[in-house]
């Protein structure tokens, strides 16, 4: 099999097993490599450390399949690692009385590159690195085996793959996709586009906070900002919520999300739908002197790269301290940010500075994170992305 040896002490985060190579810390190559093969890679003095995916133009030069050396890399090896991945994560289904769920998290479920969501009986799954595309056959292999009668979608339409040296796609793999289904989680029935919805089609990863968000609902005005698909909102309307608005620049999601309210037999006087730029909103009502006693800040990624934390800081402040200047006396923020460069602590920092301009007293009650079927496991830090904050005003 061909190689990478590492550079002289450029072994320790592979000691530690952390799943990623950099192009830097590789002294030399040895034999043939394609996109996507599997390398073995060795210590600089020649000690054999792990099996690795090969990817020759991306900065992450390999991701490590396995650490240890007798596992090959073939249809039994998914296959057990979905395997392994469902146990983990069958008590979550019953906690939360859901039937959506992130079976596979990257390399936080050992699988770099690699996403599988399951909606029902459709999984989706999106292939972001090099050796992810070379295993395609036997990632779907294995999902059949776990979910033989499953439709099967491809959604690898992610900038990130061109950092592979590859291009977006989106295909169905097995069976014949339908335009949405409809999941529930907590009681709570969610139109799932499947072709258009973000991500995979949704956001599982904010299932616990949808039910956390719930809790300070009850007789309360909620403004839902960068809404989706309206669900923090319809967690918010069925907790007894006096008046929801949901913003959001996409027409189709509001759409979605007005069917929502209709699905889970709501009251749809309590509920307004706005397609409007959240941040010119919110200085409209500043303006007017509209305030809420809950306001849910739930932005797209502001941090592509670490050139523009600050920059990204910024608008992360500009926006919380409009919220925070329309909320009422003892009204709740809810804000996050999924910017996996974001720091949590810079996080905090930034909502407190916008407090201190918005000329408002905050207290921090609860810090929030993503779901637990999107875990970070010891060896790999970088899977948690997800920070939120409750905030008492």
């Amino acid at each position: 099999m061909s190689s990478i040896t590492l550079k002289i002490e450029r072994d320790k985060s592979m000691l530690r097993r952390h799943p990623w190579i950099f192009e830097g810390a590789i002294e030399k190559t040895e034999g043939r490599m394609n996109s996507g093969d599997t390398v073995d890679v060795l210590a600089s003095d020649g000690t054999w450390l792990a099996k690795a995916a090969f990817s020759p133009e991306s900065q992450i030069r390999a991701r490590v399949w396995s650490f240890t050396k007798s596992e090959a890399i073939d249809n039994v090896f998914f296959k057990r690692k979905l395997e392994q991945a469902l146990a983990r994560k069958q008590e979550i289904l019953k906690k939360h009385n859901t039937n959506a769920f992130r079976l596979i998290a990257a390399e936080a479920d050992g699988l770099p590159g690699i996403t599988i969501d399951v909606y029902v009986n459709v999984v989706v799954v999106q292939l972001l690195s090099a050796g992810a595309e070379k295993h395609r056959g036997k990632i779907l292999w294995a999902i059949l085996q776990l979910y033989p009668d499953a439709v099967v979608h491809e959604r690898s339409d992610v900038d990130v793959r061109k950092k592979e040296g590859l291009t977006p796609l989106v295909q169905t793999l097995h069976g014949e996709l339908p335009e949405s289904v409809i999941i529930e989680e907590n009681g709570v029935k969610i139109y799932v586009d499947l072709i258009h919805g973000h991500k995979t089609g949704f956001y599982l990863d904010q299932r616990e906070n949808r039910r956390i968000a719930a809790s300070y609902c009850a007789g309360k005005s909620v403004l839902n900002c960068f809404s989706f698909t309206g669900t923090f909102g319809l967690y918010a309307l069925a907790a007894g919520a006096t008046e929801v608005i949901n913003v959001d620049a996409s027409e189709s999601a509001l759409a979605l999300s007005s069917k929502n309210v209709a699905i889970n037999g709501l009251d749809e006087s309590k509920v307004t739908h706005l397609k409007k730029d959240v941040f010119q909103l919110l200085r409209d009502y500043k303006e007017a002197g509209t305030t809420f006693d809950v306001i849910v800040l739930d932005p797209p990624k502001f941090v592509d790269s670490k050139h523009n934390l600050n920059k990204a800081s910024r608008g992360y402040k500009d926006i919380n301290r409009l919220a925070l200047s329309l909320l009422n006396e003892n009204g709740t923020l809810l804000t996050f940010s999924c910017s996996g460069l974001m720091p949590q602590d810079l996080f905090q920092k930034i909502v407190a500075d916008a407090a201190l301009d918005a000329q408002r007293n905050v207290y921090f009650v609860q810090r929030l994170a993503q779901s637990e079927d999107h875990p970070v496991s010891g060896n790999f830090p970088e899977g948690y992305y997800l920070k939120g904050l409750v905030c008492k005003v």
